[in-house]
């Protein structure tokens, strides 16, 4: 009788992101399986852990000569106003589980709760994947994705945005704005202000500037800024990621007078075009919360909503961590914030908005 083949065993262990020899086999096993993202790369846990001083723990399951069979990117988010976190994958819409079996998908979530305990983190989120176990809640009703095909050319993509929308993009195309993109550090700097502006506009606090730079940095040629200017001033702006040819328009906004000169969208028409030219076939507008504006835009645009599914776990009388600004609670604050002067609001903003994730 044949003796018994002995399978290797499955360790796990935290990813040194600081190593480029691990993050190219990251790399190869993220853009090799068909559930990953741009949240799954290392660049992306590294860059928000430089940017907003949140600590990275990228979780590995590795057997054997197999080498890499799932990851799990994480950040521990603490915010002194919303109290701590463990995310996967912090700061992105997207995130979870990326396993070649079951069995894999339960290690990592252990483990995944196991650090959260360790590091006094009474909840964990997961964004997407497969979900981690029982123990873990699931809420597939607050949050839509927005993606769809890109056309063929300008026209095509025209007819493929409903009428009404369709209307106000030829009208924006009418106007004579500056279009550029690129990294070039004067159109990082407009599109901080830009972005700046809008989300002051919106009543929440700005990101760090520094997670702007660390992106465009540890993405290289896969990310870029493009700015509509009227007159040389900058009024929209959009950091986007390239990745298995889908743009993901990420960070964006117009100032006051991008509503009167339908700057914001020239600016997502622009970037479908200049997606395109980079030989992109998809668009994923990103995710907005049910019934609001955005995803209305979004809709206005021909994308169909899809439910995103994410996971939590919470520790013992303990409570899932609520930083959402929409969040009726938080109303008079939104409100207070959209009336501050920028100067004060992009002094004061990096410091809440580093710990929300």
């Amino acid at each position: 009788m044949n003796a018994p083949v002995r399978l290797p065993s499955t360790t796990l262990r935290v990813a040194d992101l600081a190593d480029p020899a691990e993050r190219a086999r990251i790399d190869t096993f993220v853009e090799a399986h068909p559930d990953g993202t741009p949240f799954h790369l290392p660049a992306w846990s590294a860059a928000v852990e430089k940017g907003c001083g949140q600590k990275a723990h990228y979780l590995l399951a590795e057997r054997g000569e197999l080498g890499i069979v799932g990851v799990m990117p994480l950040t521990e988010l603490h915010s002194p106003l919303f109290g701590r976190v463990l995310a996967s994958a912090g700061f992105g819409v997207g995130g979870g589980i990326l396993a070649d079996k079951p069995e894999v998908v339960r290690l990592l979530a252990e483990a995944c709760w196991q650090l959260a305990v360790r590091l006094s983190c009474p909840s964990a989120e997961v964004r997407g994947g497969p979900r981690p176990g029982p123990e873990w809640s699931v809420d597939d009703s607050h949050y839509l994705g927005f993606a769809r095909d890109l056309a063929a050319d300008d026209e095509a993509e025209l007819l493929q945005i409903p009428r009404k929308q369709r209307a106000e993009v030829r009208k924006s195309l009418g106007y004579d704005l500056g279009i550029s993109v690129g990294q070039d550090s004067a159109d990082i700097a407009a599109h901080y202000a830009v972005y700046a502006e809008s989300v002051r506009n919106l009543g929440t606090p700005v990101f760090p500037r520094r997670l702007f730079t660390e992106m465009l940095h540890e993405f290289g040629k896969a990310a870029d800024v493009l700015i509509v200017r009227d007159g040389g001033n900058a009024v929209a702006g959009v950091l986007s990621l390239y990745w298995r040819g889908t743009v993901y328009p990420y960070w964006g906004g117009g100032t006051a007078d991008a509503r009167r000169l339908r700057a914001n969208d020239r600016m997502y028409f622009e970037l479908m075009r200049h997606a395109r030219e980079r030989g992109c076939t998809r668009f994923d507008f990103g995710r907005s919360k049910v019934g609001t504006g955005a995803g209305a835009f979004k809709k206005n645009w021909g994308f169909e909503p899809q439910p995103l599914t994410y996971y939590d776990r919470v520790a013992n009388g303990a409570s899932i961590r609520d930083a959402n600004p929409l969040n009726p609670k938080y109303r008079l604050q939104v409100a207070v914030w959209s009336k501050l002067p920028l100067a004060i609001a992009n002094r004061v903003g990096p410091w809440i908005s580093r710990g929300l994730g």
